[in-house]
């Protein structure tokens, strides 16, 4: 049977699709389990191949080391039903084996093609674009719904999914005009479209639109900070950052509290803008109280270390926050292990995800210099280690308090001139380079 799309699939029970086609909403909207709806038609119809597909992807989403076992469990039974897959579904299995393997750019490739014979594939192209989003690939995170996007019309089901996609690829590659278009258009035909949501969010971050930025966010947090949405506390951290760079830290703790981290959850992918706000806190010397123990905490359980360097950088700085040398240590020797390994990550790694961790580890132990010694010729590669423009700022943010502590006033200065050139209506810009030619 073809779904709704046209896309063909090798099932023959129209029940499975519609379990589908739910799960598929879960996860463009961000709400709900789609998982759990998945595991309901399995349970029905174990030879369900394309769900055993799209449970798989849903898993790989999570970009860690402990999904790992998961995800090779389900390419086995995927192996076993090779014979009832069809061409599709066969190269989606081969596109997983290859992220399981460690091999993330060939994963990546994989569902480009698929995408390329079955442009209407919105598997292909909603987790391809994901790991672009991993990989720091801006291009393709644009181009890769570009070039499916011929395919569809505003009548199809989902194309305002694909516009929201395109949003923030666009607005990653320096277009935002036309990104914040396509976003608000994608938030008309879909108000639950938190993705478009956020990709106007990252359009008014780049140009330092914070007061606007808080009232867009706020004045629709019914559509995107619903409970069941998995993606809100992302959300919340553009709102609790737009507050932060407007001065006021004590709105955006109250936001990190009930949006960024309401629940100790011990997902990476949740952590990381946990960890991001408190460090942009410290480097203001903003107390947190206790915000930092409990997160660095939950870095020291698991055994993600050197899995994906932009979880580590994050990790880094929760362990330098809060003193724990020995955590900051292993960590270092996980990364440094992870750079000798083969594969995707490990070249992450070795390109900009070890200098960066040596920096962040630098800093806490008040080695200033040091820090900006690393991270000066790494700050324009550090989108190879995947993340947003508004999400690797820390980094920048890292090196200019490095030099104005340093005592590094020529560079202060530059990089404080670099930033207020970009973004002149940013408060904290200002504040910052006032700082600077103090120094």
């Amino acid at each position: 049977m073809d779904d709704i799309r046209g896309v063909p699939t090798s099932t023959e029970r129209a029940a499975n699709l519609e379990v589908f086609e739910k799960a598929l909403r879960s996860m463009q909207c961000y709400r709900g389990d789609p998982v759990a709806i998945l595991d309901g038609a399995l349970a029905e119809d174990p030879d369900f191949v394309l769900g055993h597909i799209a449970r798989a992807h849903a898993h790989v989403a999570l970009w860690e080391r402990s999904v790992v076992p998961a995800v090779e469990g389900m390419i086995g039974r995927l192996e076993e039903l090779g014979n009832r897959a069809n061409d599709r579904e066969r190269r989606h299995a081969g596109a997983l084996k290859r992220w399981a393997a460690g091999d993330w750019d060939g994963y990546r490739g994989d569902l480009e093609r698929i995408a390329a014979i079955y442009p209407r594939d919105v598997l292909a192209v909603l987790f391809g674009h994901l790991a672009d989003f991993f990989q720091g690939d801006r291009d393709s995170l644009r181009n890769r719904v570009g070039r499916v996007l011929p395919a569809w019309s505003r009548a199809d089901p989902g194309y305002g999914f694909m516009l929201g996609m395109l949003a923030f690829g666009q607005e990653e590659c320096g277009a935002y005009g036309v990104a914040e278009e396509n976003g608000r258009r994608a938030i008309d035909l879909d108000p639950e479209d938190c993705w478009a949501q956020h990709a106007v969010a990252h359009v008014m971050e780049m140009q330092g639109r914070q007061a606007e930025g808080i009232a867009f966010m706020e004045g629709r947090k019914a559509d995107w900070a619903q409970e069941d949405n998995a993606f809100s506390f992302h959300n919340w951290w553009h709102t609790a950052l737009f507050n932060l760079d407007q001065g006021d830290a004590k709105r955006a703790l109250e936001i990190y509290d009930a949006g960024v981290r309401p629940q100790k959850t011990e997902i990476r992918l949740m952590m990381v803008d946990a960890a991001a706000m408190l460090w942009r806190m410290h480097l203001q010397g903003i107390d947190v109280g206790n915000r930092w123990a409990e997160l660095a905490d939950a870095y020291g359980r698991g055994e993600e270390h050197g899995f994906y360097p932009f979880n580590d950088m994050h990790a880094m700085m929760a362990f330098v926050a809060t003193g724990r040398t020995k955590d900051a240590q292993a960590l270092l020797e996980g990364v440094e292990a992870g750079a000798r390994a083969a594969g995707s990550g490990g070249a992450m790694q070795r390109e900009v995800g070890l200098p960066i961790v040596r920096a962040i580890h630098a800093f806490g132990a008040g080695r200033h210099a040091e820090a900006v010694g690393l991270l000066l010729p790494v700050r324009y590669r550090a989108h190879v280690f995947g993340g947003s423009h508004a999400q690797r700022d820390i980094v920048h943010r890292t090196l200019i308090e490095a030099a104005i502590r340093g005592g590094d006033r020529a560079m202060a200065r530059a990089l404080t001139a670099e930033r207020t050139a970009l973004k002149p209506h940013c408060p904290f810009s200002w504040k910052l380079e006032q700082r600077a030619m103090a120094a």
